[in-house]
């Protein structure tokens, strides 16, 4: 371990802390590259700052400094409204300081601020590139964590055929599709949040230990406030059952103000009543039209799987999606708060 390496606390929040936050998600993004060069996924601050005040947990971040360079980065994230027992972690090191312990003291720190929480689930990520190794799992493994689920990584070009997309959303049945960007109705929030609330229980989470999410109206209502202005853009599209009025299937595509260019599939959702009805695939060729018609700058949709979700990217190929990274989530039980 470097003889000078510090781990300090940092406040992303705190505008005096400002060029050490630059650097902060600086190293995240500098990961991102090595990576998968400029495909790399990179948060702004601006959107990290919007989950540092959200009221829905608790985000508390790290810095490891060699000298008067920032090396590392670290955030726990502390759930409060669920899944009480879990913390999730990031963590970054610049290439050229890596092998030094500078990684080590940031899980030992970040493993400290889990127990002082009362948190003993832990979780973390770890990336590659298509035809790459995970450089991380050496790392991980040694330090008692396991693969709880392995992730696709997949990527849509756009423009894509519009006739082909438009024949896919064309389907006469019990089903109507209706879309908005950037601004959820208000009289969709009350059945979004239980949509919301059933991707933690619907979609495929393998051998993760996590519990069901707590959603309503109000949350989810915040949730896009702090979204937008951080100043992502959102398009999205829900499927409405005619006959009891009710939405029972959405799906999402966020753009960042970092890559205006990239656009990022997030959640989509069928309740498992109302499957079988190619609602998933029909809602994402309709997401897909919009954002080409409202954000002609997207050249490319990226996506994230669940390895065991066959259905969902059997639909992904259908649409054009391609592979080219994977990624695994790692977790270590360790019993509330020891």
């Amino acid at each position: 371990m470097s003889d000078d390496l510090e781990i300090r606390p940092i406040d992303l929040l705190d505008r005096a802390q400002e060029a050490a936050a630059t650097d902060w998600i600086g190293v995240h993004a500098a990961v991102q590259r090595e990576l998968f060069g400029p495909a790399g996924s990179a948060w702004t601050l601006d959107e990290i700052r919007g989950f540092h005040r959200s009221p829905s947990g608790t985000r508390v971040a790290r810095a490891a400094w060699v000298g008067d360079r920032l090396v590392g980065a670290f955030e726990a994230r502390i759930p409060t409204s669920d899944n009480l027992d879990l913390a999730l972690f990031w963590l970054s090191v610049l290439p050229d300081h890596r092998r030094r312990g500078i990684g080590e003291a940031l899980l030992r720190e970040g493993e400290a601020i889990a127990r002082e929480h009362g948190r003993g689930t832990l979780m973390g990520e770890t990336e590659w590139a298509e035809g790459g190794v995970d450089l991380a799992e050496t790392f991980a493994a040694r330090h008692g964590y396991a693969v709880g689920q392995t992730m696709l990584r997949s990527a849509m070009p756009l423009p894509a055929d519009r006739d082909a997309l438009s024949a896919l959303v064309a389907v006469t049945d019990d089903y109507a599709v209706e879309t908005f960007v950037d601004t959820m109705p208000e009289a969709w929030l009350d059945d979004r949040a239980v949509l919301q609330q059933r991707m933690s229980t619907d979609a495929p989470t393998d051998d993760l230990a996590l519990e069901e999410e707590a959603w309503d109206a109000d949350r989810l209502r915040e949730t896009h406030a702090r979204t937008r202005a951080s100043g992502r853009r959102i398009v999205e599209s829900a499927a409405r059952h005619t006959p009891s009025g009710r939405l029972v299937a959405f799906t999402t595509i966020g753009v960042s103000a970092g890559s205006p260019d990239l656009g990022y599939q997030q959640d989509t959702l069928v309740l498992k009543e109302h499957r079988g009805h190619g609602l998933g695939l029909r809602l994402k060729a309709a997401n897909a039209l919009r954002l080409m018609d409202e954000l002609p700058d997207v050249t490319a949709v990226r996506t994230w799987n669940a390895d065991s979700n066959e259905h969902m990217l059997a639909v992904n190929r259908q649409l054009g999606y391609a592979v080219d990274g994977y990624s695994r989530e790692w977790q270590k039980i360790t019993g509330s708060g020891e």
